[in-house]
């Protein structure tokens, strides 16, 4: 009476439930580093010389 009951349902809750926040968090914490990686390119490639701008661009156009 006195003690904690932990039923099968709940503990399968609590598992789907764990699981579930897991996969969100890892999704949107994905989302955020592309979003990071994308602006420190956008960064990098500002303060670039022109030299090595239009080597890169060559680089890039030859795909």
């Amino acid at each position: 009476m006195g003690g904690i009951d932990i039923s099968v349902i709940g503990l399968f809750i609590a598992v789907v439930t764990g699981l579930a926040s897991f996969l969100v968090g890892r999704h949107f914490r994905m989302k955020r580093a592309a979003k990071r990686r994308e602006k420190d390119r956008a960064a990098a490639q500002a303060i670039e010389t022109r030299q090595v701008r239009r080597a890169r661009e060559r680089r890039e156009g030859g795909r």
